[in-house]
C-alpha cells in the first residue's frame, strides 16, 4: 500500500475558499493586505471595504491589491454604503479587520476610536442581519480586550474583558456588541433560520513585512535602521505575544472554515498567539532585529509619557489548539527573521517585493510540518 500523504495547509484551505465570495474590511491595511494576498493564492473572489492606503509603500500598493480585489474605498462608519456593498456582493465569508488600531493614537482621538471600532462593528452586523444567505463571519479584535492585571497568567477566552486606554476599551465594547447581536439575532438555536455563524478572533501583537505604522515596535526599528539612527526603547521589559502576521490570518481562515461546517460548535471567541513558553521582551526583540539586520544600535530612554500601556500581556491558546487544530508554526525568533528578511528584500529589490510576499506565503502554506 502507498503511504497516505498528509495534505498541506494550502490544499486544506483551497478546498474551502476557492471560488467563494469573501468580504473583508480593512483590506488596505498591513494585516489586510497580507490577508487578501493569501485569499488570492487560495482562489477566492475578494471584495474589500476600507480607507485608502496612506502611502505608496503601503503593502496594499506594493502587491497591487487593487488588481485582484473589488476595492471599495469608504469609511466603516458609512452605514448605508457598507450595507449596500455587503448585500450586492452576497458573501460566503466575512472577515472584519477595519479598525483604529493604535493605542497611542486612541488617546488623541478617543471618540473617533470608539466610533470606528465599536459602532463600525455594529454597522457591519446590521448588514449581516439583512443578508439572506448562509455566511460565516469572523470579527477580529485584539489581545488587549482583556482586563489586564499585569500578571504572568496568560489570558483565556472566558476571562474578564476590560480596557484601560480608549483603544482597548473600544475593542471590548465591540466584543459586547458582537455578543449581543449573536444572542439576539444570530442565536445558534435558530441557525436554520438565519444561517449565520459569528466568531471572534483575538490576536496578539502581529509583526511582518510591510508594516510602516507609527508607534509600533518593528516599523520603528526598521525606520531607524534605514536612517542609520539609534532605536529608542522606552519600555525595554514589556512583554507582548509577538507573532508573524501569517500565523493569525491562517488561524482566522481555519476558524471560518470550521464555522461553516459546524456553526454550533465554533460560534465563539478564540485566542491566537505564540506558545506560552515563547516569550521575548521589547529589548530582546530589538537586539535580535539588530543581529538579523547586521547592524544598528539602541538606547533606552525613560518613558516620560503619562499614557498608560500594559507591561505584561500573554494569551492562552490551548482552546484554539484543541478546537481548531491550529498551532504556531514559527517561534518569535523565526518570526523576526522572516520579517527582517522581507524588509531587506524591499530595500534591495523593491519592484520584486510582491513576489517575496507570495514566496513567504507559499513557504508557510505548502510545507508539510
Amino acid at each position: 500500500m502507498e503511504a497516505m500523504v498528509e495534505e498541506t495547509m494550502f490544499e486544506s484551505l483551497k478546498r474551502t475558499y476557492d471560488g467563494k465570495n469573501v468580504f473583508i474590511t480593512g483590506h488596505t491595511g498591513f494585516k489586510g493586505a497580507w490577508f487578501i494576498k493569501i485569499l488570492k493564492y487560495l482562489g477566492a473572489n475578494i471584495k474589500g471595504y476600507s480607507l485608502k492606503p496612506k502611502s505608496e509603500n503601503d503593502l496594499f500598493n506594493l502587491i497591487k491589491g487593487e488588481t485582484f480585489t473589488d476595492t471599495i474605498i469608504s469609511d466603516i462608519r458609512d452605514k448605508p454604503r457598507l450595507i449596500e456593498e455587503v448585500l450586492n456582493f452576497q458573501p460566503d465569508f466575512i472577515f472584519h479587520l477595519a479598525a483604529q488600531p493604535l493605542v497611542k493614537l486612541s488617546y488623541d482621538i478617543p471618540s473617533e476610536t470608539f466610533e470606528v471600532n465599536a459602532i463600525g462593528t455594529a454597522y457591519l452586523l446590521d448588514a449581516v442581519r439583512l443578508l439572506k444567505k448562509q455566511c460565516s463571519c469572523v470579527f477580529i479584535t485584539t489581545d488587549k480586550v482583556y482586563h489586564n492585571y499585569e500578571w504572568e497568567y496568560p489570558y483565556r477566552e472566558n476571562d474578564r474583558l476590560g480596557g484601560y486606554d480608549p483603544y482597548s476599551a473600544s475593542k471590548s465594547c465591540a466584543e459586547l456588541i458582537i455578543d449581543s447581536y449573536r444572542n439576539s439575532y444570530f442565536n445558534i438555536s435558530n441557525y436554520q433560520l438565519h444561517k449565520k455563524g459569528i466568531a471572534v478572533a483575538r490576536a496578539g501583537n502581529v509583526i511582518g513585512g510591510g508594516d510602516w505604522a507609527d508607534h509600533r515596535l518593528i516599523p520603528d526599528i526598521i525606520k531607524n535602521f534605514i536612517k542609520c539612527k539609534n532605536v529608542i526603547i522606552r519600555n525595554p521589559n514589556s512583554i507582548r505575544p509577538w507573532q508573524h502576521v501569517l500565523e493569525p490570518i491562517i488561524g482566522y481562515l481555519y476558524l471560518a472554515k470550521n464555522l461553516e461546517i459546524k456553526p454550533d460548535a465554533f460560534s465563539d471567541a478564540y485566542n491566537f498567539g505564540p506558545n506560552n513558553s515563547d516569550v521575548l521582551s521589547v529589548k530582546e526583540v530589538v537586539e535580535y532585529c539588530i543581529k538579523q539586520w547586521g547592524s544598528g544600535n539602541y538606547e533606552i530612554i525613560e518613558e516620560k509619557s503619562k499614557l498608560h500601556e500594559a507591561g505584561i500581556l500573554k494569551l492562552d491558546i490551548s482552546k484554539t489548539i484543541k478546537n481548531l487544530n491550529w498551532i504556531p508554526r514559527y517561534d518569535q525568533y523565526q518570526s523576526i527573521s522572516i520579517t527582517i528578511d522581507w524588509y531587506l528584500s524591499f530595500i534591495d529589490k523593491p519592484n520584486e517585493i510582491s513576489l517575496k510576499t507570495e514566496e513567504q506565503i507559499r513557504n508557510f502554506l505548502e510545507n508539510h510540518e
